[in-house]
């Protein structure tokens, strides 16, 4: 695949209208400009000014790391900053990010990047990786890896099947959204793990649980994911608070004098 550094902007705002499978008029309509000025950005008859791609990005909803892609193509310095997690300026969304992890704890939670790696977990996870190879488990952790890998939670996943079926799916609407090689690279590797491929609904349950036996007896989880929708950073625009809840009375009770 071509660089995006070098390969026009107009070009990539094509890509970024098609894949999000808006005509020129649609756009152009979104963001209140001519289709002819459109027509011509994407041509490379016209220069896109930096506001221009950033008004275009916007509603083309393009994530943050990618307009800064598309400023780079179109000569323009990156808008948007990105922070480790660990510096500084970033102190206030650390604290706050670990008040929500402990404050989940009898129940595991964690905090993974744009690419399902583990940034940070509270100790109620330990639960959920109990016997997993230790190589899963060194930095920096794929939590999908870690799920579906045979030497990972795959072999105690009673619905591994439906369980898998969801995971790929979210890793392929994420790589869509963001049109990341990394992600399409990632569902290949998923994609060649075994598992069955049942995609059948949860059934009687209202939302999908995750079935995990444990030495304690079977836990049951549902899942709920949270991300900061005002961040203007990039690292904070990508991260995501996955929070597991018991499914079921048993469960919680077994958390409770396991945690």
């Amino acid at each position: 695949m071509t660089s995006t550094a070098t390969r026009p902007v107009g070009h990539l705002l094509r890509e970024w209208r098609e894949r999000r499978r808006l005509s020129q008029l649609e756009l152009s309509i979104r963001a209140e400009i001519s289709t002819r000025h459109l027509s011509f950005v994407e041509t490379g008859r016209s220069r896109p000014t930096p506001e221009m791609i950033l008004k275009l990005t916007e509603h083309l909803e393009v994530p943050l790391r990618e307009r800064n892609q598309l400023l780079l193509a179109g000569g323009y310095a990156p808008a948007y900053p990105q922070h480790g997690l660990d510096e500084p300026e970033l102190a206030s969304v650390r604290e706050a990010l670990r008040l929500v992890l402990s404050g989940h704890e009898p129940y595991p939670a964690l905090v993974i990047n744009r690419w399902w790696e583990m940034l940070d977990a509270n100790t109620a996870t330990t639960v959920i990786v109990e016997d997993c190879a230790p190589h899963l488990l060194e930095p920096p952790v794929n939590v999908l890896r870690l799920s579906l890998h045979p030497d990972g939670m795959a072999p105690r996943i009673i619905n591994l099947a439906q369980w898998r079926a969801h995971l790929l799916e979210q890793l392929r609407r994420r790589a869509e959204v963001t049109g990341d090689t990394r992600l399409y690279e990632l569902e290949d590797e998923m994609r060649g793990y075994p598992g069955g491929t049942d995609t059948a609904a949860p059934g009687t349950n209202v939302v999908l649980p995750l079935r995990l036996q444990h030495s304690s007896g079977e836990l049951s989880f549902f899942s709920v994911s949270a991300m900061v929708e005002t961040a203007a950073d990039i690292t904070i625009a990508e991260l995501v608070v996955e929070s597991f809840y018991p499914s079921d009375l048993a469960t919680a009770q077994r958390l409770r004098a396991l945690v």
